[in-house]
Parts: structure tokens; C-alpha cells; sequence
């Protein structure tokens, strides 16, 4: 059986990207040890010009359509052009801190359930 990652590499080439990059972020998340349900997808193709962020998103996402269904809790995507790709110079942000209850119990959530 395919893991979750390399499924979602393979589906992403249907955009005949000239970069992408998906990491498991899962581990920094509440999770069981060695799960794939939370990802971060850079997609740099010529594919996403002229196309504003939530239409490239929805393309991605209907590649993805299996995954996110089923078990893809969170996607993180950053969809580029190569000429945006090169602007930012490679790079895109780091995520944030897992919000929803970190491993060993250390959540910035108060124990109610509040955001304050």
C-alpha cells in the first residue's frame, strides 16, 4: 500500500510542476506516532498563471479529492508560479504551532476549550 505522501507527490505531478515539495507535518500534532494527516504542499507551476490563490487551491484539491476525503485532516497549500516561486526567493513560510492540543498535553488552549 502507498503511503499518503507519496500519493499525494504522484497526484501533483498531474500539474507538471517545475517544483514541488510535501511534508508530513503530522508529527507536530496530537497524532499517533507515524500518521500522515497533516501536510504541507508547495506547488510551483506554470499551470497557476493567471489563476487567483482559490482557484489553483481548488485545482489542487480536486487532485487530492481521495486524500482530503479520507485520511488528510489538514493541507497546508502554497500554490505558485515559477516567476512568484522566484520572487520569494524559493521559499515559503514555516508553519505555526499546532493549536489544537501539541503532544503531551502542552496546548496554549485553555483546559475549557476557550480561545479567550
Amino acid at each position: 500500500m502507498k503511503n499518503v505522501q507519496s500519493s499525494i507527490q504522484e497526484k501533483l505531478e498531474n500539474l507538471s510542476p517545475v517544483h514541488t515539495d510535501v511534508i508530513n507535518e503530522s508529527f507536530m500534532h496530537n497524532v499517533p506516532e507515524g500518521s500522515e494527516t497533516h501536510f504541507k504542499v508547495t506547488v510551483v507551476t506554470e499551470q497557476f498563471r493567471g489563476k487567483m490563490q482559490v482557484a489553483r487551491h481548488r485545482m489542487v484539491n480536486a487532485l487530492l479529492a481521495d486524500e482530503i476525503a479520507g485520511p488528510v485532516h489538514a493541507l497546508s497549500l502554497h500554490t505558485m508560479t515559477p516567476d512568484e516561486w522566484f520572487e520569494k526567493g524559493g521559499r515559503v513560510p514555516d508553519s505555526p504551532e499546532c493549536r489544537g492540543g501539541k503532544r503531551g498535553g502542552d496546548s496554549k488552549r485553555p483546559p475549557n476549550g476557550n480561545t479567550r
